[in-house]
C-alpha cells in the first residue's frame, strides 16, 4: 500500500508525551503514513531539540507563541501535499496497524474523515463521537461521558455497546483525525476562533455541509491519555475559560438562536 498519509501532531510543552507518541509511530511504521510533522506552539521545555535529536526525519515547525489547537494545525495543512492528513494529539499512543485500519475503513465507506475508537491507558473507553452540538444533545453527551467515567456495570454495558458499532456520526473527535486534504483545505481548515475545544466539532460540520461522512470506526483503536495536552496548551488560561469562549463561539456561529441563553447560564455559574 502507497503511502498517502501526512500525520500533524501539535504540541505545547509535552516533551514526555511527544516522545512516547512519536515512539508508538516509529516501533512499527504504518505502511499508509509518508511523513509526520510536528507543530511546536512557543514550547519551552526542550521539545524541539529533543524530537531533533531523536527523531531526526520528523519535520519540526516551530511557531514563536502558542496559536492555538486550530491555527497550528492550519500551519501544517497548508504545507502539505499528502493526500491526507491525520491530526494526533500529542498525548496518544498509536498501537501497530492503528492508523492503517483507520484509512482502510475511511476509504471503503467513501469517508471524508474519519476517527477511531479511544481508550484511556487502563483500557476504558472514551466517548469520542457525537451529534452536531444542541442543548439536548449536549446533555445526552454528558450522560454519556459520566457512564464511561463511572462504576456502573449496565453504564459500562451501555458505552461498550455504543462504542462496539461503526456508524457515520456528526463529529468525531480531534485528538485522532483522518481527513482528506483537499476537502479540509477547501473548508479553510480549522477555524481558527477557536483557540481550544469545539474545533473539531466545527470542522466535522463544515465537511459535512459539502456532502462529506464523518465516520466513527472502532476497527482502529488509539491510547488517549486525556488531558495531558491541554493542560499545557491553555495559554496561561484556565481549561473552564477558554471551553466557555469556544462554546459560545460555536453556538454564536452555528445556533445563534441560543447564545442568550448560554450567555445567562455561562454568568450564573461564575
Amino acid at each position: 500500500m502507497m503511502p498517502r498519509i501526512q500525520i500533524i501532531i501539535v504540541n505545547h510543552n509535552t516533551r514526555a508525551e511527544l516522545l512516547a507518541c512519536l515512539a508508538s509511530l516509529h516501533s512499527a511504521w504504518p505502511t499508509t503514513v509518508e511523513s509526520i510533522v510536528v507543530v511546536d506552539n512557543g514550547s519551552t521545555d526542550g521539545s524541539v531539540g529533543e524530537v531533533g535529536r531523536q527523531y531526526p526525519k520528523v519535520t519540526v515547525i516551530a511557531l514563536d507563541q502558542n496559536r492555538g489547537f486550530g491555527a497550528a494545525n492550519n500551519v501544517a495543512l497548508r504545507l502539505s501535499r499528502s493526500e491526507y492528513v491525520l491530526f494526533l494529539n500529542s498525548d496518544t499512543v498509536v498501537p501497530a496497524g492503528s492508523i492503517d485500519q483507520l484509512f482502510t475503513r475511511l476509504v471503503a465507506r467513501r469517508a471524508v474523515a474519519a476517527g477511531p475508537r479511544l481508550v484511556d491507558e487502563d483500557g476504558r473507553p472514551e466517548v469520542s463521537f457525537g451529534s452536531m452540538l444542541t442543548p439536548a444533545s449536549e446533555m445526552l453527551q454528558r450522560i454519556r461521558v459520566r457512564l464511561a467515567a463511572g462504576d456502573s456495570r449496565v453504564g459500562h454495558w451501555y458505552i461498550g455497546r455504543r462504542l462496539a458499532t461503526e456508524r457515520q456520526v456528526d463529529w468525531v473527535s480531534g485528538a485522532c483525525l483522518l481527513v482528506h486534504r483537499e476537502r479540509a483545505l477547501a473548508v479553510g481548515g480549522f477555524d481558527e476562533r477557536y483557540f481550544l475545544y469545539e474545533e473539531d466539532v466545527d470542522l466535522c460540520a463544515a465537511l459535512r455541509a459539502t456532502g462529506g461522512v464523518i465516520l466513527f470506526t472502532p476497527a482502529a483503536q488509539v491510547v488517549h491519555l486525556r488531558g495531558r495536552s491541554v493542560r499545557q496548551s491553555s495559554g496561561g488560561a484556565t481549561r473552564s475559560s477558554h471551553y466557555d469562549r469556544s462554546h459560545l463561539a460555536f453556538y454564536e456561529k452555528h445556533a445563534p438562536h441560543w447564545t442568550p441563553w448560554l450567555r445567562r447560564w455561562q454568568r450564573w455559574r461564575e
